[in-house]
């Protein structure tokens, strides 16, 4: 992955001061592609396009912006093409400048212009600009992996960051850009609108078999890596099950790899549920693992860069990026600048202890459906904007196409969780790899009851930030919260103190509007943590400790 930034046919600058901008606001993304940096000017002087690269496929030669022979298409992109080389012999006599995944863009946009999106399997986040035409094509991979905002300058141009700090001191408005889409001259335009988009139930019959063969495919196309790569390893039923098939996937192909020996890493507080459970499936599937540690002080020191990094004042995203922040620091000073994490499947298979409360099996798929609708705006940023922060990519096997529009079409019923009934949630995926002759995980993991991430990593972890945002915000602040912040107003002293961080850094208007808050349904809470969900989580927090 990689920082982009462009602005597109301003209408106030000429064409030193549209590079000058370029340069200064690419900056401002450097953290996301130490590795070098690239400009692109149009020859009118109009246009500019950014690039920060974090080189993780054709170390070598990919550097961006690329631009076709002919010097009329320009591109920058931010994330992996998976299928690359089919259209590499699609396109055997392209004359393709580089080794780079992402060149493909080009010789699909030229057959086929903006439905070139529709052609990609991967994640992504992109802008190409026609010389000729002086048109500009910027599109998002279908879930929002890779993070795009949009901003529109005084003059009507149109400006794209790969985070919004880009935008923030030259836009008049800034807004998501959304995933699915693609932006032309006529607007936005969904080009991802799979049969399951209408929140109606399929009702397609689970096959265990088919949801292994799924995964197993789509954990071994994001193994493409010419870099050091690894896993992140919670101990929790997602993230190990993609650590279990990397393994294997690597044990069966190791002469295909550079780098055979999988690491893996963890982080919590000393004696944390998450460190302890890692290290059983670190043993059990044979990586190099490394379990690392952080403070509750640590924390809180941290926050507001973590604040500015993440670009969100949501109370379970900062919650559990923290110690994501920390544990991607210390991951890419090892070396590794690529890792598989465990992203999605929750929305998926309805894995949040909430899920039990679900009136029936249609509420259940239809907040699954809203939940992968909106992982932009949670778990992807999370993942993506905590790591990135120092130059680590995370890619999300969950999260693949294919995977998603066959896990999405299953009857809700086979996948909705009951308590009373015994039935766990994320069942039939804890099914699928249940082999008692060849073990993909231990059973105590495969089995083990869903714990959020903020939660995992040790409980004193957000009793800790609880307590100290108590005594950093006073009764009468939140008594007037709402005027103060009158969009997504803050219900706790906590998620009051992240947004005083968030706005003292953040001063665009348009701002508080790409955020948004993580509430559990069928809750008598608004505390997103999991032990939050009474007579669910097996250590919920008391009424009082649930309403801080």
């Amino acid at each position: 992955m990689c920082g982009i930034f462009a602005l597109i046919n301003s209408k106030s600058m000429n064409a030193q001061q549209v590079r000058q901008r370029c340069l200064f606001n690419s900056r401002l993304l450097r953290h996301r592609g130490p590795d070098w940096s690239g400009v692109w000017i149009s020859p009118d002087g109009k246009t500019a396009l950014g690039h920060e690269r974090l080189s993780v496929v054709d170390p070598i030669s990919g550097a961006q912006p690329l631009v076709s022979a002919d010097g009329n298409i320009a591109l920058c992109v931010n994330g992996e093409i998976y299928n690359h080389a089919k259209w590499r012999a699609h396109y055997k006599d392209y004359a393709f400048a580089t080794k780079s995944d992402c060149e493909v863009i080009i010789p699909l946009y030229l057959e086929h212009g903006a439905d070139c999106v529709k052609m990609l399997d991967g994640m992504f986040a992109f802008v190409l600009y026609d010389v000729k035409n002086k048109t500009a094509l910027a599109a998002r991979d279908p879930f929002g992996i890779c993070p795009l905002y949009a901003g529109r300058h005084a003059d009507g141009s149109m400006w794209l960051a790969s985070e919004a700090k880009a935008l923030q001191n030259d836009c008049a408005t800034i807004e998501t850009f959304p995933p699915g889409c693609y932006y032309t001259t006529g607007g936005y335009q969904r080009y991802y609108e799979p049969a399951w988009w209408s929140e109606e139930p399929m009702g397609v019959k689970a096959d265990v078999k088919m949801i292994r063969e799924k995964l197993e495919a789509s954990v071994e196309k994001r193994l493409m890596s010419d870099v050091p790569f690894g896993v992140l390893l919670s101990g929790g039923l997602d993230s190990s099950l993609i650590a279990a098939i990397a393994s294997r996937v690597i044990k069966k192909n190791e002469k295909k790899f550079d780098f055979p020996k999988l690491h893996s890493f963890c982080i919590g507080l000393e004696g944390a549920p998450d460190l302890i459970a890692a290290q059983k499936v670190a043993d059990a599937i044979g990586s190099t693992h490394h379990s690392l540690s952080f403070t509750v002080q640590d924390g809180l020191d941290a926050l507001r860069d973590v604040i500015y990094k993440l670009e969100t004042y949501d109370v379970t995203t900062i919650r559990a990026s923290t110690p994501m922040y920390f544990l991607a620091r210390q991951i890419k000073a090892l070396g590794v600048k690529m890792v598989l994490s465990g992203e999605g499947a929750d929305e998926l298979f309805g894995g949040y202890l909430y899920f039990h409360n679900a009136p029936s099996h249609v509420a259940f798929h239809k907040e699954c459906c809203s939940r992968v609708k909106r992982l932009h705006l949670f778990d992807n940023l999370r993942a993506n904007k905590s790591t990135m922060a120092w130059g680590l990519e995370v890619r999300v096997p969950f999260l693949d196409q294919d995977f998603v529009n066959y896990t999405m079409s299953l009857d809700a019923r086979d996948k909705q969780p009951n308590r009373k009934a015994g039935k766990i949630e994320k069942a039939i995926l804890r099914q699928a790899f249940e082999d008692p002759s060849d073990p993909y995980l231990p059973s105590s993991v495969l089995w083990r009851q869903k714990e959020q991430f903020s939660d995992g990593v040790g409980y004193s972890w957000i009793d800790g930030v609880r307590d100290y945002a108590v005594h950093q915000v006073t009764d009468e602040m939140m008594f007037n919260a709402g005027k103060e912040y009158p969009v997504n107003t803050p219900t706790t002293k906590e998620g009051y103190y992240y947004r005083q961080i968030f706005q003292e850094l953040f001063h665009h208007p348009s701002m508080p509007h790409t955020v948004e808050c993580w509430v559990p349904q069928w809750s008598n809470t608004t505390d997103p943590s999991g032990r939050a969900i009474q007579n669910v989580h097996d250590v919920a927090y008391t009424g009082k400790e649930a309403k801080l």
